[in-house]
């Protein structure tokens, strides 16, 4: 195993399939254990990897959408059932304060109960929310953690993540349109782990919410682009907006702009970066 490992917990959309959970990427760097985003059913993929749940309580959101953050109750409440002893740290856009004192107003009930009935230890349940701006947002035990504006117009802030640790990198894009920032924030990385959106050209025509959602992603093409000027080690899609569209029709698509290494995410996927990118499939 290598020091830095990314797996996908979840690379679906807000539609609850069953292969592919909400948004979600966990990365083990050295003894830091950090989770990016957190949609539908991420704890349960998190534990699927065999990580005990109660080890990880450090969470980045790329912005508020409800399919990257559906999961956060669960994430934040049950290893603390299971025996966190540490506060449960986040990290995200402007609002992500706010979301999170609600959630504390919401479960207020369970906060008061277990610490009695359970005997668990309440600064347990403490959360840490920070809105941070671009920049370095977290440096502990050598693995630095850098946000990056990205263009989800109109959602505004949103991140891209970029993640070191002795001398790899991985960047998550996370929800964007083309986005010269996140170019040069990406060059030459080791992983770029990429969103991107498509839907057949009559839907389009027929559909004005369709044409909303596929104008806050970017398209195959531009997808190719960016890898093009990137030049990441590895390309990979982990979000993929898919509307009665293939996979193998995304990749013939990014052909047309980008010829370098691509691989196309699911569910439990892992990536060891070491001198080389070795991946396991589930």
């Amino acid at each position: 195993m290598s020091d830095l490992r990314v797996t996908l917990l979840g690379t679906g959309i807000p539609d609850p399939q069953w292969n592919r959970y909400g948004s979600s990427t966990f990365i083990e760097a050295g003894i830091e254990k950090l989770l990016f985003d957190c949609g539908r059913c991420a704890l349960q993929r998190l534990f699927q990897t065999g990580t005990p749940v109660r080890n990880v309580n450090k969470l980045f959101l790329t912005h508020l959408h409800s399919d990257h953050t559906v999961g956060i109750p669960d994430l934040w409440l049950t290893p603390w059932v299971l025996g966190r002893k540490v506060p449960f740290c986040v990290w995200g856009p402007v609002g992500t304060q706010k979301m999170m004192s609600k959630l504390e107003e919401a479960f207020e009930f369970d906060l008061q109960i277990r610490p009695v009935h359970d005997l668990l230890q309440a600064h347990a349940a403490k959360i840490l929310a920070q809105d941070i701006q671009e920049g370095v947002v977290y440096e502990k035990n050598g693995v630095k953690v850098t946000a990056f504006e990205v263009d989800h117009r109109p959602i505004k802030p949103s991140f891209g993540y970029r993640v070191d640790y002795d001398g790899k990198s991985v960047v998550l894009s996370g929800d964007t349109r083309f986005s010269e920032n996140l170019i040069q924030f990406s060059q030459n990385v080791d992983i770029l782990m990429h969103n991107v959106a498509a839907a057949q050209p009559e839907d389009l025509r027929q559909s004005e919410r369709l044409r909303n959602i596929m104008a806050l992603h970017l398209s195959p093409e531009e997808a190719g682009n960016v890898f093009e000027r990137s030049k990441p080690k590895l390309a990979v899609y982990t979000h993929m907006v898919l509307f009665s569209v293939s996979v193998e029709y995304i990749v013939t698509r990014t052909r047309q702009t980008y010829s370098g290494p691509l691989e196309i995410g699911e569910d439990l996927m892992v990536f060891e970066v070491g001198e080389t990118i070795t991946i396991h499939r589930p």
